[in-house]
């Protein structure tokens, strides 16, 4: 008996610490719990209840929203809006205000002048009792990493299209980028009020060009000049927007001559949504009354499963069309429950595994994007699960540093708010803490990844170098946190001329950070000419032989090595292949790893142009080596004068990055610039008629486009616009290779 008690002491003791209650043992057997045991475990039970339920209630009225689109569709000036009629900000700015403010999202000096977003930027807000995290993401094509890692790290996002423009280029692959990390989408036709504005129009692209599954669920009244309000399909209401700021939308009915058009337009709507929500068609196909409720529930399912994009309209410079969209963020985008996050386990071989989005778990956060504050270093997370407290540990699984959090912060453009604590779903940033970006943290009880952000490699490079010698240590602070901060941005050293040369993805890319390299650091950069990022690459098989032999006094060097080198199949996944096919012991496998060493290293410099070597598999048949004079060096040596000496045998080329073009110009300057393309070596792929104007796409040569935009402006009185994108890297032809050789040559030359 006195051991029932002392077990029975025992457990009690563990059920006031841990309010859960254990079978009591008794010689062997069990025992039920008491009366008291089942209290405690009601207790913990409904408080477990009530914390998931306030998790929950607090986790389904967040929303974590991205807005992206092409260049000048409105995307900054539909944030300030936002921001203004959720109460974040107390008076509206524009993007190249004439009262110097500039928006409140273009936080930096350069995005005010030249009325760009450069830098994505996080703010929140709260509307009709929710919680939304916004991202305002850059349009141009030079800062797509931007984008990139804003639609990484969120749950929806609202897609910006030009009532004018329509679908352009950037909104092509930034919808691309949607897909890729499957974010479901609002779109949001914006500019109404612009001559030329066209809806409808912009509808049926979205349809063709994005194979958007999508219908309006709102019809303007009016357009252009004309423009005064909009009609809500779903509810069969008219909103109109007065006051100096459309702060007082007013509702009413229908106007008499919209009447039938709404009646159509709702059909049409229930009709593209009945085709892929079967609760809805059921509905429908049963000719049963379909109430606002029943419509609303259905576009939200089919949003979320992306399979229809809800189609907004509106113009957030003349301050309409906004709330109503701020009302489709709340009802049709998920929330973080209703979206799947995996993680990769490092434990479990990169095993994929399900988050579960809540504060429950373990803590996984990614580090999406670093910025360099005034306080030292500022990295954005994103909460997937868990908690993370301001003084507490976290753990970077990619490094395997234990880090403490010195200071948690929520970000409203560049201004900050200090919290305690941040839980799953949300969007925080943390300083002093040293990573990169796309490093996971948890809290030491998980070894998760999240999976990588996809990087484009860079297309284009300039070579720097500060004006004055006093300035270098600036200098290299400058580029060591861009290549921190943007990882398109890379930095390199020409091994011949010793000049700095960085690399990114456009003229634009890169003239934005010499800018700030003299703005924020103080320091003048001399630049030289654009470089385009060349490659080589062999077109057949070639074998080699070399015998690397040398006697000086003492050890000498041996070692001979014998194979082929070959291209690579098109559409490898590496570009770079080497294989040992040594049978027996002709080299000690302990040298073989200098030998991939040196091919490796005479690859990263053809003999044609002196760029590196892509696409090439290099095996190693026999060889031969020498009991005393043989090592490492000796084999490394061998193999880099057997990849030179097979080289020209191998019927070398090269490469240059093609550019996707896309130009949009009037059709009576259409002879002119489809010559000056043709000029340029470019072979054009689309031809459309957009109204009055042409959108041509094409594929240039990168290297032919130096300067395209005062060309075009000149051919066509400043009205025509372009964007270009990496496409692919493609042989040149034998002429311009023959030019490149000799200008190689003489630059060496005269070294």
């Amino acid at each position: 008996m006195a051991r029932y008690s002392a077990t029975r002491r025992l457990l009690s003791s563990i059920r006031s610490k841990t309010n859960t209650v254990a079978l009591l043992i008794f010689d062997g057997g069990a025992m039920p719990p008491s009366a008291g045991g089942r209290r405690a475990m009601s207790t913990a039970a409904r408080a477990k209840e009530d914390n998931e339920a306030w998790w929950k209630e607090s986790l389904e009225k967040m929303r974590n929203i991205g807005i992206s689109a092409h260049i000048d569709s409105g995307k900054t000036t539909l944030t300030e809006r936002v921001l203004f009629y959720t109460g974040r900000i107390h008076e509206i700015h524009e993007v190249r205000g004439r009262d110097g403010v500039g928006a409140k999202m273009d936080s930096m000096d350069l995005e005010r002048e030249k009325g760009i977003t450069i830098q994505s930027a996080a703010t929140y807000c709260t509307w009709n009792g929710y919680q939304i995290n916004i991202i305002d993401t850059p349009g141009h094509v030079d800062f797509t990493i931007e984008v990139e890692r804003a639609l990484r790290v969120l749950d929806g996002a609202i897609l910006v299209l030009c009532s004018v423009g329509g679908v352009q280029s950037q909104s092509i692959t930034v919808d691309r980028q949607m897909r890729r990390y499957e974010v479901p989408r609002l779109a949001f036709i914006n500019k109404l009020d612009r001559m030329g504005a066209d809806p409808w129009k912009v509808l049926n692209q979205a349809r063709s060009k994005l194979r958007h599954h999508s219908a309006a669920v709102q019809i303007p009244i009016g357009l252009e000049e004309e423009f005064q309000g909009l009609v809500d399909l779903v509810e069969l209401k008219a909103y109109y927007f007065h006051g100096a700021n459309g702060e007082n939308v007013v509702a009413s009915d229908i106007p008499s001559n919209l009447e039938a058009s709404a009646v159509e337009k709702r059909r049409e709507l229930i009709e593209v949504v009945s085709e892929v929500d079967d609760q809805l068609a059921e509905i429908f196909l049963n000719d049963e009354p379909m109430s606002p409720r029943d419509l609303k529930m259905a576009i939200r399912r089919a949003t979320i499963a992306r399979k229809f994009v809800p189609v907004y309209m509106g113009s957030a410079f003349k301050n309409k069309g906004v709330q109503p969209l701020l009302n489709g963020v709340l009802d049709y985008l998920p929330c973080p429950t209703e979206v799947e996050n995996h993680a990769l386990d490092q434990n479990n071989s990169e095993e994929k595994v399900l988050l579960s989005g809540t504060p429950a778990g373990s803590l996984v956060a990614l580090a999406f994007k670093l910025e360099e504050g005034r306080f030292g270093q500022l990295t954005y997370l994103r909460i997937y699960e868990g908690v993370i407290k301001k003084g507490e540990y976290i753990v970077n699984i990619n490094t395997g540093k234990k880090i403490k959090v010195p200071r948690l912060v929520r970000m409203h453009s560049n201004e900050m708010e200090d919290i305690q604590e941040a839980y799953a779903g949300q969007i925080v940033a943390v300083f002093g803490v040293d990573c990169a970006s796309g490093d996971t943290f948890t809290d030491g009880s998980v070894r998760y990844t999240m999976t990588s952000m996809n990087v484009p490699e860079p297309v284009m490079s300039l070579a720097v170098s500060p004006v004055s010698k006093d300035s270098g240590g600036q200098f290299s602070k400058a580029l060591n946190r861009f290549t921190k901060e943007d990882p398109t941005f890379r930095v390199g050293l020409d091994a011949e001329s010793g000049q700095t040369i960085i690399s990114g993805m456009g003229e634009l890319h890169l003239d934005i950070y010499v800018e700030r390299i003299r703005r924020e650091y103080k320091v003048d950069a001399k630049v030289g000419k654009p470089r385009v990022n060349f490659r080589e690459t062999v077109t057949q098989r070639a074998e080699f032989d070399y015998l690397h032999k040398k006697q000086s006094g003492g050890q000498g060097q041996y070692g001979r090595v014998c194979g082929y080198v070959e291209p690579l199949p098109i559409g490898s996944a590496t570009k770079f292949e080497f294989e040992n096919m040594i049978i027996g012991q002709a080299i000690p496998s302990n040298f073989i790893p200098a030998i991939e060493k040196g091919f490796k290293e005479a690859s990263n410099s053809g003999s044609l142009i002196g760029h590196p070597v892509e696409n090439i598999r290099i095996v190693l048949t026999d060889g031969a080596s020498h009991a005393v004079d043989s090592s490492e060096l000796a084999f490394k040596l061998a193999a880099i004068y057997a990849f030179r000496q097979c080289y020209a045998a191998a019927k070398p080329v090269i490469l240059e990055p093609i550019m996707l073009v896309e130009l949009k110009v009037p059709t009576e300057f259409q002879g002119t610039v489809t010559g000056d393309i043709n000029k340029r070596k470019g072979m054009i792929v689309g031809n459309d008629q957009d109204g009055d104007d042409t959108v041509i796409a094409a594929h240039v040569p990168l290297n032919n486009m130096f300067g395209y935009s005062t060309s075009l402006r000149s051919m066509t009185q400043g009205k025509g616009e372009f964007t270009m994108e990496y496409l692919e890297h493609a042989a040149v032809s034998q002429d311009v290779q023959t030019q490149l050789v000799n200008t190689y040559k003489a630059s060496k030359g005269s070294e």
